[in-house]
């Protein structure tokens, strides 16, 4: 820097200077202004230090446009449920079989240990403040208590809370792909990893579920979609919106793809547990011995609690494949917004640990009663087929649709049924998977009864048996 004569323009009192200024003199004399140096404009820092600046073009019309984040982001339910003309039969009340949120209908409540863990945790006043990011240590260690075990030990440092499994999804997408990567979704899925990945940059592949083999994945479908772009697998057991609940056999199946090509796989387990009498469901981290997973999991489901906002991942990586990267990545995307709420936090170990088993067992009761109810009066309507769920709050049903000529597709026959039945049932579509329909099996009986009792009228009004013809070229 020489020593030639500047302009300096004090910030904030006004003061125009032309004395010569030293550069020595003006290093760590407290200057904060700018200096004129020819036509350039120099900054002064507070410590002395002076630095260019280029001057400021001012637009001439204001033109603010949405992120290609915001332009990219599209939940397939909204935008096929959004598009549909909705307007019931004003005879008949509504029947809302569409909605996966427990609480709708009001038969369905969290019990009240859990509840009462809620209002301590207010009482104590001692959560009212900020946790930390990825959550009390206390909160974590008692997550970590419930779902360790032998097959797939968890620490307090293998939890990060979350606010709502969502969430959970969210982060853990983000710290395992990057732009141009692609990922491995089922299909009939969940809508909400499309709606997060593509947001991202991020490619979605959509693998097979097999309907015949109650919804199996079709396994060599998913190993021909990898390639060297591919960064991370979903498995969504038990599913929605399938009910499905895969075995152990078909689980170390989907292991074996996934440690084959060095995938990691994102379980999404929020409906763990939520299986019928009898059926085995085992978390993935239990069988594997190589692949890490993150799983993704909370209240919601299982407790009855969705609008608590309360989920989590589980890290499980016994080969330490992850390492100190993947688990600080988590750690940082959690600084971006501090998710989970406190209060839930404070509550967190006694709703666990208190909550009697037999809430579980009437809840998983019930869901099982409606499920074989559905099944079994939509079994025996002509052109549909309903796939009998194994677990979680779902039932998905076939449309043979050459017997329904009346309508275009699934979205179309959906859209009908409201406007002549009141039963709105989610077209499958929404989930990538046309000509089926999703039933959530929350509902309270008498009102199962009832739908199924309409469904099976309009079918019967629009069904139209297949033509000779058209059996002779079938044969």
């Amino acid at each position: 820097m020489d020593s030639k004569s500047y302009l300096v323009q004090m910030n904030g009192n006004g003061v125009h200077s032309k004395n010569s200024v030293n550069a020595k003199t003006l290093n760590g004399s407290g200057v904060n202004g700018k200096v004129v140096h020819g036509n350039s404009i120099l900054h002064v820092n507070v410590n002395g230090t002076l630095y260019p600046t280029k001057a400021k073009s001012r637009r001439q019309r204001w033109s603010v446009k949405p992120s290609e984040m915001s332009n990219n982001t599209l939940n397939p339910i909204r935008a096929i449920v959004d598009g549909m003309k909705l307007t019931p039969n004003p005879d008949k009340p509504m029947i809302a079989l569409s909605i996966g949120d427990p609480t709708v209908f009001g038969n369905l409540p969290t019990d009240d240990s859990v509840l009462q863990a809620m209002k301590d945790a207010i009482d104590s006043q001692k959560y009212n403040g900020y946790a930390p990011s990825v959550g009390y240590q206390k909160s974590r260690q008692a997550v970590a208590n419930f779902y360790s075990c032998t097959e797939a030990p968890l620490e307090a440092e293998d939890v990060i809370l979350t606010s709502g499994c969502s969430q959970a999804i969210d982060l853990a997408i983000s710290v395992l792909c990057n732009p141009g990567d692609n990922i491995l979704v089922p299909c009939p899925g969940f809508s909400l990893y499309k709606t997060l990945a593509v947001s991202m940059g991020i490619e979605v592949k959509l693998y097979n579920l097999l309907p015949e083999k109650s919804w199996e994945v079709d396994l060599q479908h998913l190993e021909s979609l990898i390639d060297e772009r591919t960064s991370c697998m979903i498995v969504t057991n038990p599913s929605n919106p399938c009910g499905s609940v895969f075995s152990k056999e078909h689980l170390q199946k989907i292991l074996k793809v996934a440690s084959k090509h060095c995938l990691p796989i994102l379980a999404d387990e929020i409906y763990s547990d939520m299986v019928f009498p009898g059926v085995d469901s085992p978390s993935m981290a239990t069988l594997s011995s190589d692949v890490p997973i993150l799983s993704c999991g909370g209240l919601a489901k299982r407790w009855l609690v969705p609008g608590w906002r309360m989920g989590w991942i589980l890290i499980h990586d016994r080969n330490d494949v992850f390492g100190t990267e993947i688990r600080r990545g988590l750690v940082k995307l959690t600084q971006r917004i501090l998710g989970a709420c406190s209060i839930v936090q404070g509550a967190l170990e006694s709703i666990l640990n208190n909550t009697p088993q037999s809430f579980y067992q009437e809840t998983i009761s019930f869901l099982k009663s409606n499920s074989e109810l559905c099944f079994n009066e939509l079994s025996i309507v002509p052109g549909l087929t309903p796939v009998m769920p194994s677990g979680a709050m779902y039932l998905m049903v076939g449309i043979d649709m050459d017997h329904f000529p009346d309508f275009k597709n699934d979205v179309d026959f959906t859209e009908k049924l409201v406007t002549e039945q009141s039963v709105f049932c989610l077209p499958a579509s929404a989930f990538e998977y046309p000509n089926y329909f999703r039933v959530v099996v929350t509902v309270p009986e008498e009102l199962m009864i009832e739908a199924c009792g309409r469904i099976t009228e309009f079918c019967q009004r629009h069904y139209r048996p297949r033509s000779r013809d058209s059996n002779d070229l079938d044969q």
